[in-house]
């Protein structure tokens, strides 16, 4: 007594509930209604429990400390006795209650399933839940708890037994979201997720968009998107932005809409990679450092009050440039599963590209969060692509990436994955739970410190591939308060021994991965669990599991099927794969045709079986293929497909113009109209006329005239009512469809036209707008008149003119359909139209065409002709920004062309038009128009001249000749050689010469040298000497690619009977100054006493005598005519001989009888010494000075004078004063113009010419007085004709030509000149070949 008696509580004090939802950010978002609770029966698991809801209780506990007896202890002590074995003998009762006989957290037999539906569908959802005690469930909403009963309109939820579900009525685009449902009981809890995707229907041409009336703010908000973002291609590394114009009217004040982002239909949130931007006109979403994870379809939401609006494009990101040629790119979207304590599973999608070899495996690298540093996982590549990382340390932070390698080397590293924390998933914070809607009573449990672990259960292998095993198994009941960690054990199959594993330290998480196992071999596993207690019993063994991968590569996938869609994509359908596991998607590759060069045409793998590949070069021909992509890798690629050219797909054309009546009779009418601009990228099919009848201003209904497609632009209106109005409009069709109607024509009166005159013409349109020109065309009207058209007239004028400003455009009549009008002003807009003529007169003038504003179009180019190494002539016209559907159209004098005479080829902005056989047929105005474009063409005119000169150009294409700087030349060397040289203007390396002696091909050897420097170009072959077997002609045949030359020298008849003699002469010479030989021969002097000495000069003699000297001497003395006589003079050794002879003579010598005689002062021999000290040119007593024309010189014994083209001036007498500085001698002789004719030059030996070439000699001739002149072929004179050109031009010059030589023009050829002092002929040959002849001579060699 006086003690204050506390009772303790079971319950704590609770903070006050509170019924506000509220977002992770603590804002309140909505309010959540109360469930009512209800009594349940108490549970067993007090402290889980009390940990669970009750963690305030011991702050919120007032615990007093009361003194007690012996007794009291004693008899507590033994109520508590007596309530353990009341509650054990309850616990025991309700085990045989319960059929389970154990409690179980919940778990989920049967998981809710994704759905994707329509708007305005109602979507439901399915589950089953196990567990006992019967587990409580709740449904989130992308984590908000779904309040059915403040929405009772929009969800339903259903609970029978163990099976719940969530109905979703009048699903719309907000209702796509993750739906949660949570299971809870006193054991645990467990949750499922799935996908709704709400879609809505494209809408139709005549239906409603989707806004509604806003009650909130009385107006109906209507969204427009501008300034679209168009298809992006980004590449790894870079920041791409996307944005939009968004217009949403009427505009409210403090009303923003809600603007959200999706990529591939995945609401994207705000990161350090994603960026989003509302500037409350533009929406703007930037992706910082792109990577291939960003690949996919963006689209951007706009909701307001009244509905939504949304655009997509695709975004694609190409891989950066690998550091090493040929290496794999990197992989992509690495991501973690099944985190644990020390165990964690990383994901990954193979790349697009593997590289110059296939991928071998693949790297994984970890890395702490904070840290810089990065470890390997694992120290041989892995193919498959999932990996089971161990080893890590509880409580940290880790992010992954991953690299592929293949026999170039390592790629460069993927996007790191997100950080995942090492911990046991029941220690990581809850997602959504259900609330707990039940009251909880609990008890007291019994200690199990120090008590062994159970055993575990459930040991499985959940993945096997050849590089590990990994084995997952449930925890045991029996654990006791402290944690549990585990032994892993192996066997192999066929005998009894368990190795422990993992010797060093047990693993804490229910996962293992098992390494270093041999592939193929059998085993069998167990787990053991162990605490501080000790180790428990083994779980039951897995049972016999064969190493290797379980999982199969995907099969191939059918050959795909590519379909046009724009200018630069393509779409490709294909079948997926058949009984592939686990697929991760599919990657379409691209190859030009004819390259075999294969691109990717996505980088990140889409699970789709159709795909839009952009970025293609439009007018290519492509095919494609497909490989599918599983975590065991890839699949074979697919058959190619069909190739298909990329252009736009077809679609309807555009509106006909000008409906317009060419002739109208009493009951019909005849109507014309023009062809629409666009052909929507197909031809034109055919033409629908709608008519209806006018009243005033009243109109009647559409009825159709045609029922069958008209292939003119004009058709005659039947069974109409006269005076009566009509209107008309016309449809164009093509394969894709009709067009829209034309703009109504005029009312027109049906009534009968009688006039003489022809009709209007029809179809004017205009081409080749220039500055200062246009080209006119039109058609032939349909009403005639009384007698046939027979001519046109054009007029214009500018179009802000009057009518009294119209000018024709040409005086006389125009026969053609067309007519090109100059002179106008640049920058000037025209007006056109045409009357046509007969013999009745003149008619009404055509609707006009305009206006046309005269400047040339940006971008038109000229037709240009270009003739190609072969010879080929073609006209080429570009425009390199071609539209989609847009072609080159050629015309002859604006008519279809002749196939038969061009060939048409047209590729990448360029069309060439190539003359099969050009000649006179082809002469003409040719003309090309580009398609769908505002009229871009141009002309060009063919004459005869420009055929001619084309023509030329295309045979010297086809036949070129390799031009010479120097024809080919002889001359003598030492030793008597012959040099044959010639030199061509240029060559490359590949020229070959080919050495012909009287058509007989020589080579290098023991009598020829030849050599060829093909950096001067110059050609040399050499003759040790000349012999008679030697005459003949000597040729050089160059062929350069297929370019040829030829060169020739005739050496016959005297001309080479003297080049021997001098061949030989040279051989002797060298042959004798081997040995000792006289350098000056045996001559005589005269003393000043009249003594005659003998002298000469020797070399390289070994003299014996005692004077041998260079210079040797015999002094003869008093010459006498005893002295007479032959004087010789021999040296002679082992080397060779030598002899020198005088003859001293009358007959010898006429200078003898000068020697004897006694005027020795007057000798004249000293005029014929060469040591003559002063010599004089002079004529009429001036002295001649040397120049370019007149040369003076010394020859051996001979004085002479040379004077080059002597005219009038130079006839007269001419002096020449030898002085030896004691007298002089002189010398006279008159030039009085007495010159006998002579060719002096100018015609070559040979001409080698090219057939159908053109031949022109010109040779110098002299003579006075002057000569006649006359050419000769083969002996017979030639007369100057058509053929034959003969000239003589001032006296000096006479010159042959002939056109276009032909085979027959070969032969000997003389220029014959003639005066009264003489005749010369200058002799020359001609060979005319055929290069095609000269080819067949090489096949037939080869």
């Amino acid at each position: 007594k006086g003690q204050e008696v506390v009772k303790l509580s079971t319950l704590p004090k609770r903070a006050k509930r509170t019924y506000l939802a509220m977002d992770t950010d603590k804002e309140v978002i909505g309010y959540v209604i109360p469930v009512f609770r209800e009594a349940t029966e108490e549970g067993i698991n007090y402290v889980a429990m009390r940990n669970l809801f009750v963690r305030e209780a011991r702050e919120a506990l007032d615990v007093k400390v009361v003194k007690k007896t012996r007794s009291t202890q004693i008899k507590e002590s033994v109520e508590r006795m007596e309530l353990s074995r009341t509650l054990d003998e309850w616990t025991q009762f309700r085990r045989k209650m319960n059929p389970d006989n154990l409690t179980h957290p919940p778990e989920f037999t049967v998981k809710p399933r994704g759905q994707t539906v329509w708007e305005g569908k109602t979507v439901k959802l399915h589950c089953t839940v196990a567990g006992w005690p019967r587990p409580k469930v709740a449904w989130y909403k992308n984590n908000v708890l779904i309040d059915v009963k403040a929405h009772p309109e929009k969800y339903t939820v259903e609970s029978n037994y163990n099976m719940h579900s969530l109905e979703i009525k009048n699903c719309d685009f907000f209702d796509t979201a993750q739906y949660y449902i949570s299971a809870l009981n006193v054991k645990g809890e467990a949750s499922s997720v799935a996908t709704v995707v709400v879609k809505r229907e494209e809408p139709g041409p005549l239906d409603p968009k989707p806004h509604g009336f806003c009650h909130e703010h009385g107006v109906t908000f209507e969204t427009t998107i501008i300034d679209k973002f168009e298809v992006a291609f980004g590449r790894e590394g870079e920041t791409l932005s996307l944005g939009c114009t968004v217009i949403v009217y009427p505009t409210v004040k403090k009303y923003q809409p809600e603007v959200v982002w999706y990529r591939n239909s995945v609401p994207l949130k705000p990161s350090k990679w994603v960026h989003t931007h509302w500037s409350g006109e533009r929406a703007t979403l930037t992706l910082i450092h792109l990577n291939k994870e960003d690949e996919g379809l963006y689209t951007l939401r706009v909701n307001t009050k009244s509905g939504f609006d949304t655009y997509s494009a695709y975004v694609f990101v190409q891989d950066a440039d690998v550091e090493v040629e040929g290496v794999p790119v990197a992989p992509l979207d690495v991501r973690c599963h099944d985190v644990n304590k020390d165990y964690v599973v990383v994901t990954w999608k193979q790349p697009a590209v593997e590289g110059s070899s296939s991928i071998q495996g693949y790297y994984i690298d970890r890395c702490e969060v904070g840290c810089h540093h990065w470890a390997l996982c694992n120290d041989v590549p892995v193919k498959y692509a999932r990996f089971p990382v161990t080893g890590l340390v509880e409580g940290r932070s880790y992010i992954f990436r991953v690299r592929a390698v293949n026999k170039a080397g390592i790629s460069r590293p993927s996007r790191v994955s997100e950080a995942v924390v090492a911990m046991d998933p029941s220690d990581r914070a809850p997602g959504p739970l259900a609330p707990w809607t039940g009251m909880i009573k609990f008890t007291e449990e019994d200690p199990t410190v120090g008590v062994v672990p159970g055993e575990p259960t459930d040991v499985v292998v959940t993945e096997a591939t050849k590089s590990y095993v990994v084995l997952a198994w449930k925890p045991p009941v029996q654990r006791g308060h402290e944690g549990v960690m585990y032994y892993i054990e192996k066997c192999i199959s066929g005998t009894d021994t368990w190795q422990r594993v993992n010797t060093s330290a047990p693993v804490k998480s229910p996962r293992f991965a098992l390494f270093d196992l041999a592939e193929g071999k059998s085993y069998s596993f167990r787990v053991r669990c162990c605490n501080s207690a000790g180790v428990s019993e083994p779980s039951v063994s897995t049972g016999e599991i064969t190493v290797g991968d379980k999982l199969d590569l995907p099969s191939v996938p059918s050959i795909p099927v590519a379909t046009r869609n724009t200018a630069t994509s393509v779409v490709v359908f294909w079948k997926a794969c058949k009984d592939v596991k686990h697929l991760v998607g599919y990657y379409i590759e691209c190859s030009v045709v004819g390259t075999d060069v294969w691109m990717p045409c996505n980088n990140k793998p889409v699970k789709q079986t159709r795909f839009v590949c952009h970025g293609l070069t439009t007018g290519a021909n492509y095919v494609f293929r497909v490989k599918a992509v599983n975590p065991a890798g890839y699949s074979q690629s697919s058959p190619n497909s069909d190739a298909l050219v990329v252009l736009p797909a077809i679609s309807v054309p555009g509106k006909s113009t000008g409906v317009t009546l060419l002739e109208a009779v009493k009951d019909y009418m005849v109507l014309g109209w023009s062809p629409p601009a666009n052909n929507g990228g197909a031809d034109i099919r055919g033409y629908f006329l709608d008519y209806r009848t006018v009243k005033g201003n009243a109109v009647g209904k559409w009825h159709e005239l045609n029922h069958k497609a008209l292939t003119t632009t004009s058709y005659k209106a039947e069974n109409l009512k006269e005076n009566v109005f009509y209107e008309f409009q016309v449809r164009a069709m093509n394969m894709a469809g009709v067009s829209k109607a034309s703009l109504p024509s005029a009312s027109l009166e049906c009534k009968e036209w009688t006039l003489t005159v022809p009709g209007v013409p029809v179809g004017l349109h205009v081409l080749e707008i220039r500055d200062t020109s246009v080209v006119v065309l039109w058609e032939t009207p349909t009403f005639d008149g009384r007698t046939p058209v027979n001519g046109y007239y054009l007029d214009f004028k500018e179009a802000s003119a009057g009518e009294e400003c119209w000018k024709a455009a040409h005086e006389k009549v125009n026969k053609m359909k067309y007519m090109k009008v100059t002179g106008l002003k640049s920058g000037t807009s025209y007006v056109f139209r045409v009357r046509a003529q007969n013999l009745a007169g003149v008619g009404k003038p055509s609707e006009l065409v305009g206006p046309v504003l005269a400047k040339t179009l940006p971008g038109t180019k000229e037709i240009y002709v270009d003739v190609d190494d072969d010879g080929v002539i073609s006209m080429i016209f570009e425009f390199p920004e071609m539209k989609p559907g847009s072609e080159f159209v050629w015309s002859k004098n604006y008519q279809a062309i002749d196939a038969s005479r061009l060939t048409i080829v047209s590729e990448q902005g360029k069309s060439r038009a190539i003359f099969n056989s050009p000649s006179l047929e082809d002469l003409g105005t040719f003309s090309c128009v580009v398609t769908n474009t505002d009229g871009i063409s141009s002309s060009f005119t063919l004459t005869e001249e420009g055929l001619k000169r084309l023509l030329e150009i295309s045979h010297d294409h086809k036949f070129p000749v390799i031009p010479f700087k120097t024809e080919m030349a002889m001359e003598l060397l030492e030793k008597g050689r012959v040099r044959f040289w010639t030199q061509v203007e240029k060559c490359t390396s590949a020229c070959q010469v080919e050495y012909v002696f009287n058509d007989l091909i020589i080579s290098h050897g023991q009598k020829y040298t030849m050599n060829f420097d093909k950096n001067t170009g110059i050609i040399e072959m050499f003759m040790d000497s000349l012999e008679v077997t030697d005459e003949g002609t000597y040729t050089f045949n160059l062929v350069d690619g297929k370019a040829k030359g030829t060169t020739s020298l005739v050496l016959i008849g005297e001309e080479f009977m003297e080049l021997q003699k001098k061949s030989q002469f040279e051989r002797a010479e060298w042959v004798r100054k081997q040995g000792p030989h006289f350098v000056e021969y045996l001559d005589f002097v005269v003393t000043s006493e009249c003594d005659v000495l003998l002298k000469c000069k020797v070399r390289n003699y070994l003299c014996r005598f005692k004077f041998c000297k260079e210079g040797l001497t015999f002094n003869i003395g008093k010459l006498s005519k005893k002295d007479a006589g032959v004087y010789e003079v021999f040296l002679k050794d082992d080397r060779g001989r030598d002899k020198s002879t005088f003859n001293l003579t009358d007959a010898g010598n006429v200078l003898f009888s000068c020697v004897s005689s006694s005027h020795c002062k007057r000798l004249v021999i000293k005029t014929k010494q060469k040591a003559l000290h002063d010599i004089h040119f002079l004529n009429r007593e001036a002295k001649i000075a040397a120049s370019e024309r007149v040369k003076a010189g010394v020859t051996g014994e001979q004085l002479w004078l040379k004077i080059n083209e002597p005219t009038e001036k130079d006839k007269g007498r001419y002096t020449m004063d030898i002085f030896d500085g004691k007298g002089s001698v002189k010398r006279f002789v008159d030039l009085i113009g007495q010159d006998r004719a002579r060719v002096i030059g100018g015609l070559p030996d040979v001409v080698a010419i090219q057939e159908g070439k053109s031949l022109n000699l010109t040779g110098n001739v002299w003579g006075d007085p002057v000569p006649e002149v006359s050419w000769t072929k083969n002996d017979k004179l030639l007369v100057s004709d058509e053929r034959y050109k003969l000239k003589f031009e001032q006296g000096k010059f006479a010159s042959i030509t002939i056109a276009a030589v032909t085979t027959t023009d070969s032969g000997k050829y003389a220029l014959l000149v003639k005066n009264k002092y003489g005749t010369e002929a200058g002799e020359f040959t001609v060979s005319v070949y055929n290069p095609d002849d000269e080819e067949a001579k090489e096949e037939k060699k080869d």
